[in-house]
């Protein structure tokens, strides 16, 4: 083995990997735990469905318009610095916010405000930690990185709610707040001591920022000539379309079908969380079917059921929409670790940034339209059709991918683009 394949090797350790994800991890229930206390304010001071919504455009808006560029930077840049700038000024924005409660002036625009802010430093953030992921840990270990990461989703979801309506019962929201810069201090600091590798870039994709957008057209041609790729895309925007509403109103569904407050609404979010533990548990230790692709859908075509029963169960089965929850917590979490296993194995890591973003820009910029639609429809018919909708919407798509030829053979055709490039220490 020549010494560059040796470096190459040596790069590729999970212990780099477990020294970050555990900063991430403690950086991820902070941000739980605001975005529960932030939610519950705004439901307790509104009580609108279309004031949920517009929390929920103004968090992805950022994510969606600028997270193909975001992603085309990321690959240029050194993507431990990104991780570390955005998770500094992430914290400074949860400061100005925690003042704003302490001083009693905090106002409906100031959450859209911070929302807005926190998540254009996300549209950096995830990609940079997304595409480190896959430079470091080794492939045979991605699709349980996967489920561990889906775990760890999960495990958040158990603990930030019901931790977040307890403290909101005895703390001032400020003081929860400054519980998220306190973890985020800690994601800081597990980074400065760490070296990460990163791909070497042509010289000439270095200079200034004049062949930024020649960038962003190949991660975009990338995508459009996997075609599997292509169609998954498609299936995953009218998925976003149609069901994420729901599970943005479900606030609304626990107080107002329900009959509930925050402690129900920390269960139903305790559920989810469990669920895509277990799921992600299952995913590492299973592995899923042969082909991913089955194993993916598969999962959305049952997680579609327990999605209609969410939005037909009675007032008086609470507990059942509970463990519907949990069903489509695990089958979600099954589907979407196998399917980012498959991606991070097959995308070179050169350009994951722009392809990965692009990807979730594309999906995401369906929400904010279903969600234009969803807040005043929801506000005059009730909740509840969303997630009927939502669900027959995860039946038929499923089963239809499964007679998609390109969707079947998507990892078959992936294995046909440009290799790995080198990579660097950085």
């Amino acid at each position: 083995m020549d010494a560059e394949a040796s470096d190459r090797l040596e790069s590729k350790s999970m212990t780099k990997f477990s020294v970050i994800f555990a900063g991430q991890a403690f950086s991820l229930f902070g941000s739980r735990l605001v975005q529960f206390a932030l939610v519950w304010w705004l439901t307790s001071t509104s009580g609108l469905a279309s004031t949920l919504a517009l929390a929920s455009i103004m968090a992805l808006i950022p994510q969606v318009l600028l997270g193909p560029f975001a992603g085309t930077l990321v690959d240029r840049w050194n993507r431990r610095r990104v991780m570390i700038v955005a998770d500094a000024l992430i914290a400074l924005v949860v400061v100005t916010l925690g003042l704003l409660y302490a001083l009693g002036v905090v106002k409906i625009w100031n959450i859209f405000a911070a929302m807005f802010l926190r998540s254009l430093l996300g549209a950096f953030h995830w990609p940079a930690m997304q595409t480190t992921t896959t430079m470091i840990v080794p492939e045979k270990h991605l699709s349980r990185v996967a489920g561990l990461n889906q775990s760890l989703q999960g495990l958040v979801n158990i603990v930030a709610p019901p931790l977040g309506a307890i403290l909101l019962g005895f703390l001032p929201i400020q003081t929860i707040l400054y519980i998220d810069v306190s973890t985020a201090a800690l994601a800081v600091a597990t980074l400065l001591f760490v070296s990460l590798p990163q791909p070497v870039i042509p010289e000439g994709k270095q200079r200034g920022w004049r062949s930024v957008l020649s960038d962003m057209r190949e991660g975009m041609r990338f995508v459009w000539e996997w075609k599997g790729l292509r169609l998954i895309m498609m299936i995953s925007m009218i998925i976003n379309l149609l069901v994420n509403p729901g599970f943005a109103l479900l606030p609304i569904l626990v107080t107002k079908h329900f009959g509930g407050g925050a402690l129900e609404l920390a269960w139903m979010q305790s559920a989810m969380g469990i669920g895509m533990i277990l799921g992600g548990l299952t995913l590492g230790v299973w592995g899923g079917f042969r082909k991913r692709v089955v194993t993916a859908f598969s999962a959305i075509v049952v997680s579609g059921i327990f999605v209609i029963a969410i939005g037909v169960m009675p007032a008086h089965l609470f507990l059942y929409a509970v463990g519907s929850m949990f069903c489509f917590a695990f089958l979600n979490a099954i589907a979407n670790g196998t399917f980012f296993a498959s991606m991070q194995s097959i995308v070179p890591p050169e350009i994951q940034g722009r392809v990965f973003t692009l990807l979730m820009s594309l999906s995401a910029g369906m929400v904010p339209l279903g969600m234009a639609v969803a807040g005043p429809v929801a506000d005059a018919f009730g909740e509840r059709i969303w997630f009927v909708v939502g669900g027959i919407t995860f039946i038929i798509l499923g089963i239809a991918a499964f007679f998609i030829p390109s969707i079947m053979n998507v990892e078959e055709e992936g294995t046909g683009n440009s290799p790995v490039g080198e990579t660097l220490d950085t």
